[in-house]
């Protein structure tokens, strides 16, 4: 049981952590510090998608699923399982990544434009 449960909060802050990928930049406007923190949670996220980095959380889920006598995610990983295809369609995968780099570009640079308006 208390692998299961762990299994489960693993996939509850992974979802926090993609979704933090995607609109952090957007947090940084209202709590500039968080700028750095997007960076780097920006780059680990695209990494895995791009270069194919094992992502720890996924690892935590898989090793905590198999503890439990479950079956882990499938070697395609977390993004794959839990979003391609639920919430988008597989076929829009290209899109998807683009549109989300798209969201993060843009949010980076309303931060910039912001700060410097700030600043002025």
């Amino acid at each position: 049981m208390g692998y299961r449960l762990l299994a489960d909060a693993t996939v509850v802050v992974h979802l926090a952590f993609v979704a933090y990928v995607v609109v952090g930049g957007y947090l940084a406007w209202r709590w500039p510090r968080t700028i750095w923190l997007h960076l780097v949670t920006a780059a680990w996220g695209f990494s895995t998608v791009l270069i194919g980095i094992d992502c720890p959380l996924t690892n935590l889920e898989n090793w905590s699923r198999h503890q439990a006598g479950e079956q882990g995610l499938p070697p395609s990983g977390f993004i794959d399982h839990y979003l391609t295809g639920v919430i988008y369609p597989e076929s829009m995968i290209v899109e998807v990544r683009i549109l989300v780099f798209v969201v993060v570009v843009v949010s980076w640079i309303g931060f910039v434009y912001r700060r410097k308006r700030v600043a002025a």
